[in-house]
C-alpha cells in the first residue's frame, strides 16, 4: 500500500500529469460531462417548476396593494394576543363565580357562556362592520357578514380574520363586564336581550367614534372634522374608555334598573355586603385575567416589530396593577383594619383598567403613579354604590367604569412626551404625546376629557332606555319566588354544588337561611 501524498505532492502530480496529453484529454472529457449533467439537472427543473428559476418573472406580475400583504410575523403575534384576550373569559367567569353567593353561581357560568356565543356570532354579522368598517364619524357601512372585506385590515398588515378574532375577543369582554353587576336577580331572558343590544349596538357604535377608520372623536381636531380647533384627537390606546368604560356604563345602569338583590341591606341601613362564596375561585379568576391583560395591552400594538413598545406596554401593565393593588389592600385596611382579598382583587383589576388607555404614551413611574390613584378610586368608588344603595356584587362599576375614565383622563396628564404611534415595522414617535405633568398642556387632557365624557352620557343614555325597556316587558328581573328559591334551581334546574351542605355557620349575615339548610 503505497503512502499517501501531501498536499504539495498532490500538486506536483498533477503538474506533471498536465504535461502529458493523455491526462489532458481525459481531464477535458471529465469536465465536460460535469457541465453536462448540470445543464441537463437545471434543464429538467425549468420544464417542470419554471417559478423555481424565477422565469415567471418575464409574465406579468400582480398589481400587489399595501392592504393585499399580510404580514406573517405581525398576524401570528395577534392571533396569539387574541388567544390571550380570550383566555380571561376563564378569569371573569371565576371571578364573577367566587363574588357571587353559591346560588347564583351556575346563572352567573351561564351567562359568560351564553354572552360570548351571542357575540360572536352579532360581531361576525354587523357589529365588526358597525365598529370598524369605513361609513361616517358614526357608524360603519361595509363587511356585513365579513363579506367584501380585504386581505389584511387597513395598512395593518394583519391577515384581516386575525384583526376580526382579536377584536371579537375585546367585543366578549364589554359584554362580560355588564353582567358582573347584575348577578343574582336577572333572568335568562333579559340577560340574552340586553346582551344583545350591548354586542350588537351599544359597544360597536360607540367604539366607531374612537377607533373606527373614521370616527369623530379619532379623527377630532383635524380640518373639517369634529372640533377642529382643538388640533387633538382622542387616544385610547387599548380601550379604558371603548372597552371598560362602556361596559361598566352599561353596568351601572342594569345595576339601577333592576334594583339590590332580596335581602341586601347597605351599610346605611345597618346591613352589609352579600359575601363572596369562594373567594380561591374569584381571585385564581382575578390573577387569570391579570394574564390575559399581556394580550390585551401588548397585542393593541398590532405589531410584533414594534418590540420597545410591546416591552414597555407589559412593564407598564404590570406595575399599574402591583401599584394599585397594594394601594387598594392599604386603604381598605384603614377602613376595617383587615387584609381584604376581595379588595386587593378588585385593586390590581382597577389599576390593569386604568393603564389600559395610556400604556403606550407613560413611562413606569407614570404607570406606578397612575396606578395608585386607581387604587383609591376602587375603594372610594365601592363604597359610594354602597352609599347610594346601588347592588354590585364584583364591584364592576368601580373597577371598569370608574377607573376607565380616570386611565382615559391620566393620557392627558402622564403621557411623557417620548412616544408617538406604533406601526407595523416599528414605533413613528416623530409626534410624541406629552400630557400636563410633562409639560405639554392642556391640549391632550382636554381632548380625552371632552371623548370620555362623550362616550360616559352616550353609553349611560342608551344604556338606561335598553334596561328600562327589557324591564318593561318583564324580561330583566327574574320573579320574587324564584330570587327567593335561588335563581340557579329556578332558572337552571341544578345547583353548582349538589353535594355540598351550605350550614348556617357559613352564611354571611345579611343571608336567611332556612331549617333544611336551603338560603
Amino acid at each position: 500500500m503505497s503512502p499517501r501524498l501531501s498536499m504539495k505532492g498532490k500538486l506536483l502530480r498533477l503538474q506533471t500529469r498536465l504535461r502529458q496529453p493523455e491526462w489532458r484529454h481525459y481531464g477535458a472529457m471529465l469536465l465536460a460531462g460535469k457541465f453536462i449533467g448540470i445543464a441537463l439537472l437545471l434543464l429538467g427543473f425549468t420544464l417542470i417548476n419554471p417559478d423555481l428559476m424565477g422565469l415567471s418573472a418575464f409574465a406579468a406580475d400582480p398589481d400587489l396593494k399595501g392592504n393585499a400583504i399580510v404580514n406573517p410575523i405581525n398576524t401570528m403575534w395577534v392571533l396569539v394576543s387574541a388567544f390571550l384576550v380570550f383566555g380571561m373569559q376563564v378569569g371573569f367567569t371565576m371571578l364573577e363565580a367566587g363574588f357571587c353567593r353559591s346560588r347564583e353561581t351556575v346563572n352567573v357560568l351561564m351567562e359568560c357562556i351564553v354572552d360570548t356565543c351571542l357575540c360572536g356570532l352579532l360581531f361576525y354579522a354587523f357589529g365588526f362592520a358597525f365598529m370598524f368598517s369605513h361609513g361616517n364619524g358614526f357608524i360603519g357601512m361595509n363587511w356585513f357578514f365579513l363579506q367584501g372585506a380585504p386581505a389584511t385590515y387597513e395598512g395593518s398588515g394583519v391577515a384581516f380574520l386575525a384583526f376580526w378574532l382579536f377584536q371579537f375577543a375585546f367585543a366578549d369582554t364589554c359584554s362580560t363586564i355588564t353582567s358582573g353587576a347584575m348577578i343574582g336577580r336577572t333572568g335568562f331572558w333579559g340577560d340574552l336581550v340586553y346582551s344583545f343590544f350591548v354586542s350588537g349596538f351599544i359597544y360597536p357604535i360607540i367604539g366607531h367614534w374612537s377607533w373606527g377608520p373614521d370616527g369623530f372623536l379619532a379623527t377630532m381636531g383635524s380640518a373639517g372634522n369634529f372640533l377642529p380647533s382643538l388640533g387633538m384627537n382622542f387616544h385610547d390606546f387599548a380601550g379604558s374608555t371603548v372597552v371598560h368604560t362602556i361596559g361598566g356604563m352599561v353596568a351601572l345602569a342594569g345595576a339601577i334598573v333592576l334594583g339590590p338583590r332580596l335581602g341586601r341591606k347597605f351599610k346605611r341601613d345597618g346591613g352589609g355586603p352579600m359575601l363572596p362564596h369562594d373567594l380561591t375561585i374569584a381571585a385564581s379568576g382575578g390573577l387569570l385575567l391579570w394574564f390575559g391583560w399581556y394580550g390585551f395591552n401588548p397585542g393593541s400594538t398590532l405589531s410584533a416589530m414594534d418590540f420597545i413598545g410591546i416591552g414597555r406596554v407589559a412593564a407598564n401593565t404590570t406595575l399599574a396593577a402591583c401599584s394599585a393593588g397594594l394601594v387598594a389592600m392599604m386603604c381598605a385596611y384603614q377602613m376595617s383594619q383587615k387584609w381584604d382579598v376581595s379588595f386587593t382583587v378588585n385593586g390590581f383589576l382597577a389599576g390593569l383598567v386604568a393603564i389600559t388607555a395610556p400604556c403606550y404614551w407613560v413611562s413606569p413611574l407614570g404607570a406606578i403613579l397612575l396606578g395608585a390613584v386607581a387604587g383609591v378610586i376602587v375603594v372610594a368608588g365601592v363604597e359610594l354604590l354602597e352609599y347610594l344603595r346601588i347592588d354590585d356584587p364584583i364591584g364592576a362599576v368601580p373597577v371598569h367604569g370608574m377607573c376607565g375614565i380616570w386611565g382615559t383622563i391620566s393620557v392627558g396628564l402622564f403621557a411623557s412626551g417620548e412616544y408617538g404611534v406604533t406601526g407595523v415595522f416599528g414605533p413613528d414617535n416623530a409626534a410624541p404625546l406629552k400630557g400636563l405633568f410633562y409639560g405639554g398642556g392642556t391640549q391632550v387632557l382636554f381632548a380625552q376629557l371632552i371623548g370620555s365624557a362623550i362616550t360616559v352620557v352616550a353609553t349611560f343614555s342608551v344604556a338606561m332606555v335598553v334596561m328600562y325597556a327589557t324591564n318593561a316587558m318583564g324580561l330583566l328581573r327574574v320573579s320574587r319566588e324564584g330570587e327567593l328559591e335561588g335563581i340557579d334551581l329556578h332558572e337552571h334546574g341544578i345547583s353548582a354544588y349538589p353535594e355540598y351542605v351550605i350550614s348556617s355557620l357559613g352564611s354571611p349575615s345579611s343571608m336567611t337561611v332556612n331549617r333544611d339548610g336551603r338560603l
